[in-house]
C-alpha cells in the first residue's frame, strides 16, 4: 500500500512539474500567448503586382511565411486578420484556412511546423497594401 501512495505521489509530481498555462482562444485551448512566444514569426513578400484591364483595379499576391525559431514542433497556430485583407475572390488564398470568424490556422495536411522550419500560404489582395496580419496563439 505505501509503495502505492509513493507512486501516486511521484505521478502527480511530475504531472504537476509538467503543466502549463492555458489560454482559450475562440474555445481553442493555446498553450501560450501570443506575447511570451518571440520564436514564431511572420513575414510577408511581395511576388508580384498587376492591374485588371477591363476594371482598372490593382492586384498584389503575397507569399507568407510562418517560421518557427523554437526546439519543438509547433501543432498550430492561430493568425488574425482585419479589413486590410482584403481579397481578390474567395479563390485568392492557398495553402491556409480561413476559419468563418477570419482567423487564419494551419490546414489538415499541414499538422505542424516542424522546430526550425517554415511554412509559406499565399494570398491575392485588392490594392497594393500589405495586409495586417498578428499571430494570435501558438499550441505546442
Amino acid at each position: 500500500m505505501k509503495f502505492l501512495f509513493v507512486l501516486l505521489g511521484l505521478l502527480l509530481t511530475v504531472a504537476l512539474s509538467s503543466a502549463f498555462l492555458s489560454i482559450t482562444f475562440d474555445a481553442v485551448c493555446s498553450c501560450i500567448p501570443i506575447n511570451d512566444c518571440h520564436e514564431v514569426t511572420l513575414s510577408q513578400k511581395v511576388i508580384g503586382s498587376w492591374t485588371d484591364s477591363p476594371c482598372g483595379k490593382t492586384y498584389t499576391q503575397y507569399d507568407v511565411t510562418i517560421k518557427n525559431n523554437l526546439n519543438r514542433d509547433v501543432k498550430n497556430i492561430f493568425i488574425g486578420t482585419d479589413h486590410t485583407l482584403n481579397l481578390r475572390d474567395s479563390s485568392s488564398i492557398w495553402n491556409i484556412v480561413r476559419l468563418p470568424n477570419g482567423v487564419l490556422t494551419l490546414p489538415s495536411y499541414q499538422p505542424s511546423i516542424n522546430a526550425g522550419a517554415s511554412f509559406t500560404f499565399g494570398f491575392i489582395l485588392e490594392g497594393t497594401k500589405a495586409a495586417n496580419l498578428n499571430i494570435l496563439a501558438v499550441t505546442f
